[in-house]
């Protein structure tokens, strides 16, 4: 539950980020976020959920 809600928050951030720096529209970012949500509720989301957990496990046995 901890990963999810750092990477919404993450996410989110980015999106900021975009909207005030790279030119992305409102519009935009609103067609993004409702792609995300038809995502979650689509067949391909459990595959999407278990690559975003293993790629935050990849990144977390990097040692620095």
């Amino acid at each position: 539950m901890a990963l999810s809600i750092s990477a919404v928050v993450l996410l989110a951030i980015i999106v900021f980020l975009l909207i005030k720096k790279s030119g992305l529209k409102g519009g935009h970012a609103a067609v993004c976020i409702l792609l995300g949500f038809y995502l979650a509720s689509s067949t391909i989301a459990p595959t999407i959920s278990e690559l975003t957990t293993n790629i935050a496990g990849m990144i977390g046995s990097i040692k620095f």
